[in-house]
């Protein structure tokens, strides 16, 4: 009898588990058409959306009739593997802590992001396969985070912005060895390819390559092209045989335009992006991912504490950050299109939606920023028939606030309700 009783129980659970569940919102941002709908209750089933339509009196529902509800955001630049610190400090950890180490800290920075709203990100480039770990960790539910999608590790030349030998004296570099393409460093177009494969191979989702020099690289120049335009070819080719969307980091506007004319998906940072190079962007239809947070973080911090960052990196900090958001402000003015991302990881994570109000502070109007983080990412990750929307047959991926965000963006920064997959991770 007790087994019985056992087994009852067991199935009774799963089967509430497996309900549908019914949303009830005050009202709702229909993305797409650019408006609020009002009193709407949204039905979710199997971790999808299956109906949205006028408001039920389900007396199960999720109340959020006081709320404002959005599609859960995307934030398309993060590294969850890290997080800001004094430059010593993290040469220290470099040297004394095990992949294991950040791994676990890893866990607590997912989570954050999610409960901020963030329902996806895609992270652009972590070592040792840390980054891939903690999406297969997510998806299994073994740890909450958001929907990932991964590049594993940046792509490099020799020296680059992220070979990983960079900040190493001459004694370690000659016991590790000169890093080649398995480790994601090229110096040829031959080599670009070898190093796409393993990408492959190391089950990334896409491709990320530093085609300029960088701020936080142990290095003086952080603008100057580090690809020849036909290493970024093969790159960009040995990609699309293998399905992957290429991201390019890229400060210079020589490195940028190099890349844009590769055929790469996307530029990060784009600091220095010119008017020729806006018209490659509209010629090769790619989205510029600004990541205006990171820049003003890092400047901040380099002016403010002169001890944060290295006496090679502060005068990069300083000139460079500066300047993202006013060539944000000029690039959406000029027709290029945009997805939202942060650089998370650069700055604390969980702090991904300051950047809504440093996008509409350079011009961008909140319907907009808030469409960067939804339907313009999910584009870019070739996701637009499942995120970025809440509609039947998408993921139930919601979010929500008390306002109108539309008329203080600064609301999205106050997230009170997450669900992602039709899961509660967060209730008001």
């Amino acid at each position: 009898m007790y087994k019985l009783t056992a087994l009852s129980l067991l199935l009774a659970a799963a089967y509430a588990q497996a309900a549908p569940q019914t949303v009830n919102c005050g009202r709702l941002l229909d993305v797409k058409a650019g408006k609020w709908r009002d009193n709407v209750s949204i039905v979710v089933d199997a971790g999808k959306v299956v109906s949205v339509g006028a408001m039920t009196g389900a007396p199960d529902a999720l109340d959020l009739s006081r709320h404002s509800c959005m599609p859960g955001f995307i934030d398309m630049h993060v590294h969850l593997t890290g997080e800001t610190q004094k430059q010593v400090d993290a040469l220290r950890e470099t040297l004394t802590l095990n992949p294991a180490d950040h791994a676990l800290r890893a866990v607590k920075l997912a989570d954050r992001t999610l409960k901020a709203g963030f329902t996806t990100v895609r992270d652009l480039g972590a070592s040792n396969g840390l980054s891939i770990s903690l999406k297969r960790a997510i998806d299994s539910g073994a740890v909450p985070g958001p929907r990932m999608f991964t590049a594993g590790k940046s792509i490099a030349t020799t020296g680059g912005h992220a070979d990983p030998t960079n900040s190493l004296n001459e004694r370690f570099r000659a016991a590790l060895g000169e890093p080649g393409p398995a480790e994601g460093v090229v110096n040829s177009a031959e080599e670009a390819r070898q190093a796409v494969r393993h990408r492959y191979k190391e089950g990334a989702d896409l491709i990320k390559v530093t085609a300029t020099g960088g701020v936080l690289s142990q290095a003086r120049n952080g603008q100057n092209p580090q690809y020849t335009e036909d290493e970024l070819r093969a790159v960009v080719a040995a990609a699309k045989d293998y399905g992957f969307r290429v991201a390019a980091h890229a400060h210079g506007s020589e490195g940028i335009k190099r890349a844009l004319r590769a055929g790469v998906d996307s530029i990060e940072h784009g600091t220095l992006i010119d008017d020729e190079a806006i018209a490659l962007f509209k010629k090769h239809n790619a989205y510029y991912v600004p990541t205006i947070s990171a820049g003003r973080y890092v400047a901040d911090m380099a002016k403010k504490n002169a001890d944060y960052y290295s006496p090679l990196v502060r005068p990069k900090a300083i000139e460079i950050g500066n300047q993202i958001q006013a060539t944000f402000g000029r690039a959406y003015k000029a027709g290029v299109k945009i997805a939202f991302g942060t650089d998370a990881g650069v700055f604390p994570h969980g702090e991904n939606a300051r950047e809504f109000g440093y996008m509409v502070e350079a011009g961008m109007p909140p319907l907009e920023a808030i469409r960067a983080a939804t339907i313009n990412a999910a584009a870019l990750l070739d996701q637009s028939a499942r995120l970025g929307s809440i509609e039947p047959g998408f993921a139930a991926d919601i979010v929500a606030v008390a306002g109108d965000p539309l008329a203080n963006i600064a609301l999205l920064q106050q997230v009170q309700f997450v669900m992602k997959d039709g899961v509660v991770y967060k209730k008001p």
